[in-house]
């Protein structure tokens, strides 16, 4: 008798010893996820995965550490690892929406469209998700990349009502205009997020191409020779200088 009760208090004490043991592992772990998502932060994202891969042993079943993992492997160009860790986030927490919309857009990025879509549509039905713009905005990206670009106006048109600050919801709306034929639209759209982000470089040229399109020379050129002094050094500033020598010749 004596022998089960000495037994059965190393038991107890084993008991205590594990849950002692997990409590401390998962407040490490929460502790490197904070200091990765610091470093996120910072666009320091080997720090973070440093951070986060020892997180992720400490608490391998925490759909936070696996979502950040996505967000870090994307930003390394690693998509297939992103995808890998957004699809466990959700599988370990089917209500985490930042992981599904992230996941949407690994698929994206991909150019996965209807993968994408897949992804993300259920989003745009959730009238708990706080940002549904997000996923509204990339399902419009989707059908504009698919050519289908009445599905993608309605996407962006929604995402613009639910949040009109959003930038990248009115660019795309604004270019998925241009390729409709329809630059008169686009134009209100690239002169408001211009007055919103008037550093984002590329709103300048989208909106050139717009009033272009519409005949105001003028107004095109001086968008374009803005967009140079601003990023002298962008990716499309070889594009921009042959859409200017066009316009200077007509």
């Amino acid at each position: 008798m004596r022998k089960n009760v000495l037994f059965s208090g190393i038991l107890i004490l084993a008991v205590i010893s594990c849950s002692g043991q997990t409590q401390l592992q998962k407040k490490q772990a929460e502790a490197s996820k904070n200091l990765a998502e610091a470093y996120i932060s910072q666009e320091d994202y080997t720090g973070a995965l440093k951070e986060l891969l020892k997180a992720e042993v400490l608490a391998p079943d925490d759909p936070h550490i696996h979502n950040d993992l996505g967000i870090v492997y994307m930003a390394k160009e690693r998509l297939d690892l992103a995808v890998k860790h957004y699809e466990k986030a959700v599988q370990l927490n089917p209500n985490l929406t930042p992981a599904r919309n992230n996941l949407g857009t690994a698929y994206l990025a991909m150019k996965d469209w209807d993968k994408a879509i897949e992804i993300l549509k259920p989003l745009t039905e959730n009238l708990l998700y706080a940002t549904p713009h997000y996923p509204l905005t990339n399902l419009g990206w989707a059908y504009f990349n698919k050519k289908e670009y009445e599905t993608a106006v309605q996407y962006y048109v929604r995402a613009v009502k639910k949040e009109p600050t959003y930038v990248i919801a009115a660019r795309g709306l604004g270019k998925t205009y241009i390729e409709m034929g329809k630059p008169a639209d686009a134009i209100p759209l690239f002169e408001k997020a211009m007055e919103l982000a008037p550093r984002f470089a590329d709103l300048y040229v989208d909106a050139g191409k717009a009033y272009a399109m519409v005949g105001d020379k003028a107004k095109a050129l001086d968008l374009y020779k803005k967009f140079l002094a601003m990023s002298p050094n962008h990716p499309r500033t070889e594009e921009v200088r042959k859409m200017m020598m066009v316009l200077d010749k007509k």
